[in-house]
């Protein structure tokens, strides 16, 4: 089953526009989650508004949003009054702009969705700007309304289809700054270093996602197969602490020398078990020569 749609619209670079529509990259289905239950039921419950001042419940029909103006002054809004607040961005993607991707700080990028044709009539056009996008290496910025907040995006071809990545207002982005400035610059020893970087080098690898555990995540359903079958929650086990590193050039020379160690246990296991070969069939004695 396709997974649904979270927004769908136009894409529009100059006079070519195409009908597209946004799926989540991100899927949530095989996440632990937990109901709220009564302890003394075991029946799920429900939250309900109260008002503030009675303590009364208030029915979905009494229910309106507001916008505090003053100090317990609010303007209501009607659901259907939000829903009529349109602009451009709310189901127009246009390229206004286009950039390096590399150019955009890390910490600017947030949401990624996938960015796809929503007919038959709109695969041409959508290609051609994605080719286009390919050819010059670039990523094109725009803006989209999606769950009732514009945000800025840029947006890159990926196989078929393209990649739309929310990105964050500058205004919302603490800058390195105000965290780092407070770190000491400190004079390091430049066979520390090298010491660490042949430890990167070893320690090198490809980026496999498939890899990826989670481990909490198991461990949480350990916890829950543990109390279906009536046992005892599993104990948790104590987390290690660090040695205090005394000598750090010693640390790195020690952490060097680990990575060591186990690569050539695992060379000479691999090389024992090549030179392992079958046993060599027993030759059979010569037949006896009968004296003549």
């Amino acid at each position: 089953m396709a997974p649904r749609p979270a927004w769908r619209g136009y894409l529009k670079l100059s006079l070519v526009t195409c009908a597209v529509e946004l799926t989540n990259v991100v899927t949530h289905a095989e996440k632990v989650s937990f109901r709220v239950l009564n302890r003394k039921t075991g029946n799920t419950v429900k939250r309900i508004y109260v008002d503030s001042e009675t303590g009364k419940p208030v029915e979905d029909g009494d229910e309106i949003k507001g916008y505090e103006v003053d100090s317990g002054e609010f303007v209501h809004i009607e659901e259907d009054e939000i829903e009529a607040v349109r602009v451009e961005s709310s189901n127009m993607l246009s390229l206004d702009g286009f950039v390096d991707k590399t150019s955009i700080q890390q910490i600017y990028l947030d949401t990624p969705y996938y960015l796809s044709p929503a007919d038959k009539v709109s695969e041409d056009a959508f290609a051609v700007i994605r080719e286009a996008l390919a050819a010059k290496k670039k990523a094109g910025l725009a803006r989209i309304v999606l769950y009732r907040r514009e945000r800025p995006v840029v947006i890159e071809p990926l196989g078929r289809g393209m990649v739309l990545t929310t990105l964050r207002y500058d205004s919302t982005v603490r800058q390195p700054g105000v965290v780092f400035d407070d770190i000491k610059a400190v004079k390091i020893d430049k066979e520390m270093i090298d010491l660490a970087v042949h430890i990167i080098d070893k320690k090198a690898t490809t980026f496999d996602p498939s890899t990826f555990e989670d481990k909490y995540e198991e461990a949480l359903l350990e916890l829950v197969r543990a109390k279906k079958a009536g046992k005892k929650a599993p104990k948790a086990k104590p987390a290690e602490k660090p040695s205090n590193v005394v000598n750090l050039f010693d640390a790195l020379k020690k952490s060097l020398a680990a990575d060591e160690g186990e690569e050539d246990a695992t060379s000479v296991k691999a090389t024992k078990s090549s030179k392992r070969k079958a046993p060599e069939p027993k030759s059979k004695p010569a037949p006896k020569r009968k004296s003549a």
